[in-house]
């Protein structure tokens, strides 16, 4: 699903902030991204998610060499990922339900066909009663929530997810992690990037571990 061969990445003229990173992720794969602050975690998610280009190596994402696509190839291969990303980027004219089905709408999909797969996943994630409010009213975990719930509802081949627990209590942390497992078993690849042990610690999965740019597989 996707491979990784001597990647570096650099921004403008600076160092390496990804050096010679080498990593597959294989069909229904669930994998930890980890690493201390200024790793280099965000920069791999955003390879991942096509909003960087690598400054050198090969990644192959979903069959595609991402250096050949264009910017077309690009908007139609993102729909077959889901991305939580830390700063949650809602659109804030936009209601939760409308955050939250927005991909769907993306897809063509009628409302009468998903309205009912919205409301239900927004009820599992707690926001069953705030699914009309505008994201400026939102709490920073409810907006947490509901970014993990955008990214969740197309179903993605692939998911990702950076520091996804970051603003909500532990309770809610494991119910969200079962979340991801549940995907994780109906097929969908992934990655979830945390500082967070504990939550680790409760999921046998692979983890990646990120250290001054580098990647190994912790043992």
């Amino acid at each position: 699903m996707v491979r990784f061969e001597n990647v570096g990445l650099r921004y403008g003229m600076g160092p390496e902030v990804l050096k010679d990173v080498t990593f597959s992720i294989e069909p229904n794969s669930f994998q930890f991204l980890t690493g201390p602050s200024g790793a280099g975690k965000t920069s791999l998610l955003r390879l991942l998610f096509l909003s960087l280009r690598p400054t050198r190596g090969l990644i192959t994402l979903l069959g595609c060499d991402v250096s050949s696509l264009a910017a077309d190839e690009v908007a139609v291969l993102r729909r077959r990922i889901g991305i939580v990303f830390q700063d949650f980027r809602l659109l804030d004219h936009l209601t939760t339900y409308e955050n939250v089905a927005l991909p769907l709408r993306i897809l063509g999909r009628d409302e009468i066909d998903y309205r009912a797969e919205v409301v239900e996943l927004l009820h599992w994630v707690g926001l069953g009663d705030r699914m009309h409010v505008l994201p400026p009213v939102l709490s920073g975990g409810e907006k947490q929530r509901a970014a993990i719930a955008r990214a969740l509802i197309s179903r993605p081949e692939l998911l990702l997810a950076d520091e996804p627990t970051g603003n909500v209590d532990p309770s809610l942390a494991r119910r969200l992690l079962r979340l991801f497992v549940e995907l994780h078993k109906s097929g969908t690849s992934v990655m979830i990037a945390t500082h967070d042990v504990t939550l680790m610690d409760q999921y046998d999965a692979r983890r990646l571990v990120l250290s001054d740019g580098r990647l190994h597989l912790e043992d």
